[in-house]
């Protein structure tokens, strides 16, 4: 079996299996629990069948109910526009927590939809509500989990506002490959589970602008591809090319659609 094979094995599998078990706790909210309060945790866990692709885990608009950690495959969440077309707005993978931004309103303001076989961990809010009252570390935990939704949403507005085609494909394949790393898998390999017209619609570029890119950045021997698997062969020209901190860096003009 080679490389990509033993990749798309690994990120399709799945087991029955508890939080005290799970691979994933190290990256989802069991992290540093004692096994009493893990326990307590799992006992208001529900893991139904997996969901298919194309399934949805919500809608938007649905009533609230629910935070969902993902244990296999990939969820894309999108919302719609005024002008009645999808935006996709975020992909999930292992051990990230979706439905976060529902808990204001109390309803989803985006949908949830599998792009592959996935399998969850369904979290029903008031009861995990109860639980962070009577376990402080796990609402330290969950206020970090916030914490970090909130600053990846900062990065992707200033990603959209602040860099050019390139850097926005850069910057994209860079966080794969840093959410991949942190799940024990080589961070010079990904697979793509979402598609060109997805990922474009992420980013803010043209379907034909995003295979543009890939193909130069395959010509200057910074990536490999492959179909949908992608090999980051130059790590440093990569993050070159993502370029500094958006943060710190003048507004570019972007590539246009």
């Amino acid at each position: 079996m080679n490389k990509s094979e033993s990749q798309a094995v690994r990120l399709h599998s799945f087991r029955e299996t508890t939080c005290q078990s799970c691979s994933l706790r190290t990256l989802c909210l069991p992290l540093l629990l004692n096994s009493q309060d893990i326990d307590r945790l799992d006992s208001i866990i529900n893991r139904s069948r997996p969901i298919k692709k194309g399934e949805f885990l919500f809608r938007q608009g649905e009533h609230f109910k629910a935070l969902f950690a993902i244990r296999s495959g990939c969820i894309k969440t999108y919302s719609i526009t005024a002008q009645g077309e999808d935006q996709i707005t975020g992909f999930y993978l292992p051990g990230e927590l979706i439905g976060l931004s529902g808990i204001d309103t109390q309803s989803y303001p985006v949908s949830a939809v599998a792009i592959e076989t996935t399998t969850i961990c369904e979290i029903p809010y008031s009861r995990f509500e109860q639980l962070t009252d009577q376990m402080p570390e796990l609402k330290r935990q969950f206020i970090h989990s916030l914490s970090k939704e909130i600053r990846g949403d900062l990065h992707m507005m200033l990603l959209l506002s602040q860099k050019n085609a390139e850097e926005r494909v850069a910057n994209f394949l860079l966080d794969l490959s840093a959410r991949i790393q942190r799940r024990g898998y080589a961070a010079d390999f990904i697979y793509l589970t979402m598609s060109r017209n997805e990922i474009a619609n992420y980013l803010g570029l043209a379907v034909e602008t995003i295979s543009r890119v890939f193909s130069r950045l395959q010509k200057a021997g910074v990536i490999s591809v492959t179909g949908r698997a992608v090999e980051i062969t130059d790590a440093k020209l990569l993050e070159e090319t993502a370029g500094s901190c958006v943060l710190n860096q003048e507004p570019n003009n972007s590539e246009s659609r």
